[in-house]
């Protein structure tokens, strides 16, 4: 059997995007879609090469949209493609991931359509539990942990005098001896996956923290690492890893870039194997994610045109079709000379200008020694500050008698 495991689709993310005219919507709207769609065509028996055999199960682990209330659009253009594949026989898996609940306790998950409609093919898991699932190779067990809301499992009058991590601790705890009851009623003889929505103690967080609504809990690795299981699918971290090679332990990670903190991330999905015998591999498959770069300048102190500087440093890299960000560091002197709109027209074929940032060195001015301001006359300033420049001091003989002279002119209109 052939599982395909993404996570953390975030439709409605819009930064770093522009309005399409032919649409009306964000272009990275588009992004997020368009990486989706190789999801779907791999799914579908359309992978890489074209020739791969048809996925048996779809496994989303969480986190649909950007937004716990998306916009017609966003849930429209999710369900088209989820109808896509349940439509085509496969079944589709979705874990409920934190963005996924409703602000308050009674209103429906984003997810909670496909189970009231009843979708053939689409399996939704609000709650934990086990769930058996019939594919053309026989059955699977899919043990589910969506993402737990507090409330759900805790009641105010539990929690009202504890602080964060004591909630959190007993949150770990409840969750931790669920998932070890739902071990406990496993068939062995039957393969069976983890889907789950959290963060586990030794991931490398991602972009996700910057996205996090209220204060995580943390499982750890060895609760979820169970031998019992083929495989553990992960959502919730935005950096696809591997935690565990047996059992396989892995997040996919988020399915397109969602800020410059994932500038370097590679995206995409995994798919993994179960053979007869139960012998499991797993494979990542990347998708074409929108590009992030950042060009970073370092503007010399001798540098007679900083604005050749960077765009020279510009044409180092092939910016096309990527969201660009410039990172220019100058000396405070030069800063002048920096013309922005003449960077602007060298990064045109950009998909978006996220920022041209200055770093500017400030340059202290020594104090020279022994002068005082006090008592002084205009004049003897101005010969102490000349004096302590490389100037010869015939030049300053002239600039004196100039500056006298001036002097004498602006007192007699005062």
């Amino acid at each position: 059997m052939r599982i395909l495991h993404f996570a953390d689709l975030h439709l409605g993310v819009e930064t770093y995007g522009r309005i399409d005219p032919q649409t009306g919507l964000s272009s990275r709207l588009g992004d997020f879609l368009a990486a989706f769609d190789e999801v779907v065509a791999y799914a579908l028996g359309g992978g890489e090469a074209g020739e791969n055999e048809k996925i048996d199960l779809v496994l989303f682990c969480g986190d649909a949209y950007k937004s716990r209330e998306p916009s017609q659009t966003h849930q429209r253009e999710f369900a088209r493609r989820i109808w896509k594949l349940a439509s085509s026989g496969i079944p589709v898996f979705l874990l409920t991931g934190n963005h996924d609940l409703p602000n308050a306790i009674g209103r429906a998950t984003t997810m909670e359509i496909f189970r009231t409609l009843e979708i053939e093919n689409v399996i939704v898991a609000n709650t934990p539990g086990t769930y058996r699932v019939e594919i053309k190779d026989g059955p699977l067990q899919v043990v589910a942990l969506p993402w737990a809301r507090r409330s759900a499992l805790l009641s105010r009058e539990e929690t009202k005098s504890l602080t964060f991590d004591e909630v959190n601790e007993r949150l770990e705890r409840i969750i931790t001896e669920r998932l070890m009851a739902e071990v406990e009623a496993l068939d062995q003889s039957l393969p069976a996956i983890l889907a789950a929505h959290v963060s586990v103690s030794t991931a490398t967080s991602g972009s996700e923290r910057g996205m996090i609504m209220g204060h995580d809990y943390v499982l750890l690795k060895s609760n979820v690492a169970n031998p019992i299981f083929d495989y553990v699918a992960l959502g919730h971290v935005h950096k696809k890893q591997v935690l565990s090679e047996n059992p396989a332990v892995v997040y996919a990670g988020s399915l397109e870039r969602i800020d410059f903190g994932e500038e370097e991330d590679e995206k995409g999905f995994y798919v993994m194997e179960i053979g007869p015998e139960r012998q499991s591999s797993f494979q990542f498959h990347p998708v074409k994610a929108r590009r992030f770069l950042t060009i970073k300048v370092n503007v010399g102190a001798q540098e007679p045109d900083p604005t050749q500087a960077v765009l020279k440093a510009i044409a180092r890299h092939t910016i096309k079709d990527a969201v660009v960000r410039v990172q220019v560091a100058i000396p405070e002197r030069l800063e002048g000379l920096l013309h922005e709109g003449d960077i602007r027209k060298a990064l045109k074929d950009a998909h978006f200008i996220a920022a041209i940032a200055r770093d500017v060195a400030r340059e202290r001015r020594p104090r020279m020694p022994g002068f005082s301001a006090e008592g002084t006359t205009p004049l003897e300033a101005l010969e102490v500050y000349l004096n302590s420049k490389s100037i010869s001091q015939e030049r300053i003989k002239v600039l004196l008698e100039y500056g006298e002279k001036l002097i004498g002119e602006s007192e007699a209109e005062k």
